[in-house]
């Protein structure tokens, strides 16, 4: 960051110190709102919506007011310009959403420069928190769910795997924490899998691991149409009536349901949240979605935006609506509260998000609809990414 814009942005934050009244908190939402990854975006915005529709539009007496920005695709510098844009032009005092992790790494810097605290709602790359202690995440670290689906596996006795990732930060980060695992835990690693992030046609490589003959084969997708893709050759390459098994993340979300349903039955994934979790404050948080946003989908998404307003409310409050970004961050460290996934808390020392990872296979329920049912859970994961080795 240059020393003209660091200037630029002290200037602005002093003006907006001295001349601006607390009563309303601009919060700047950094989403996919248009091209491949918009019903992400659509649910982020549904999500804020649902969550003031539950709690109200203020926090500690000060509205909170929400500004989306569009950010269809990977776009660093487009990222930067609209973080830039959203705190000096805007004079916004929280930075939100966030969706792919090279957008947030160049966010880190600003948000470190001008003390504005940034609440990721998806971005898992693990590292990505050491980039600015300004940093917060409401979503997860592939790390915290791919060492639980190694332990299933293990649990299942799974003898041997193939993984097969997205080439890039958080699938390198799936990789390494799933086949460290389950290596450590007595199981084979035929073969680490790597596809460019761009991917479409995932019919050689689903035919490389039909003759590996493992017992299951671990992924993860960037979601989206390359996911779509990965599915679909995962069916068409005979690795289900082969009798391989499917282990993942997120690719049986709420949307990829709606778009492949037959094809995803009896996959499992292990993830954070389901929409068919069965709790009251999830049941409401569905519901006030379909109020406020029918055309949005309740997948994991509604979680992370949800989550990230009630930390930016709880920010708001412990400030009392002050430009503050330090006392801010301390009132975050080591915030607990029950959140439509179960039991959630910010780790007072990394600032990662502590949550249960469940086990979910894709059936259908009593009205014919394509649901994730939970069905194992692992209490409350730390990022293991963080963590020497493999979990104990």
């Amino acid at each position: 960051m240059t020393p003209k814009l660091i200037a630029a942005i002290a200037v602005s934050l002093a003006s907006i110190a001295l001349h601006s009244h607390a009563d309303v908190i601009k919060v700047g939402v950094i989403a996919p709102m248009s091209g491949p990854f918009s019903a992400v975006g659509q649910t982020w915005e549904g999500a804020t919506k649902a969550y003031q529709k539950l709690n109200g539009t203020t926090a500690g007496g000060h509205t909170i007011e929400l500004i989306y920005r569009d950010l269809p695709e990977i776009n660093p510098a487009q990222a930067k310009a609209l973080a830039q844009e959203l705190i000096i032009k805007d004079g916004a005092q929280y930075i939100a959403g966030l969706y792919f992790t090279p957008d947030t790494l160049a966010v880190a810097a600003l948000a470190q420069e001008a003390k504005v605290p940034v609440v990721i709602f998806n971005a898992s790359t693990s590292s990505l928190l050491e980039r600015s202690a300004y940093l917060l995440r409401t979503s997860y670290t592939l790390p915290q769910m791919a060492v639980p689906v190694a332990k299933y596996a293990l649990e299942k006795n799974v003898k041997t795997v193939v993984s097969l990732v997205s080439d890039f930060g958080p699938g390198l980060d799936a990789e390494k924490a799933f086949n460290t695992e389950f290596i450590a835990g007595g199981g084979k690693l035929l073969e680490a899998i790597r596809a460019p992030l761009k991917t479409t046609d995932f019919g050689p490589l689903m035919q490389r691991v039909k003759a590996l003959k493992p017992d299951a084969l671990y992924v993860f997708g960037p979601g989206g149409p390359a996911t779509y893709a990965m599915i679909k050759a995962y069916n068409e390459a005979g690795l289900r009536a082969a009798g391989v098994r499917f282990l993942g993340t997120a690719e049986t979300d709420e949307d990829h349901l709606r778009a492949i349903g037959p094809e995803l039955l009896g996959i499992e994934t292990g993830m954070f949240y389901s929409a068919t979790h069965n709790s009251p404050l999830n049941h409401a948080a569905v519901k006030a979605l379909a109020e406020v946003a029918p055309k949005a989908i309740p997948t994991v998404q509604l979680a992370n935006a949800f989550d990230g307003l009630h930390v930016i409310y709880h920010m708001v409050k412990a400030t009392d609506g002050k430009r503050d970004g330090p006392k801010a961050l301390a009132a975050a460290k080591g915030f607990s509260w029950e959140s439509p996934r179960g039991p959630v808390k910010i780790d007072p020392v990394s600032r990662e998000f502590v949550q249960n990872v469940y086990m979910r296979v894709v059936e259908k329920d009593s009205a014919g609809r394509f649901v994730n049912r939970e069905f194992r859970t692992f209490e409350m994961q730390p990022d293991y990414g963080r963590i020497q080795g493999a979990a104990k």
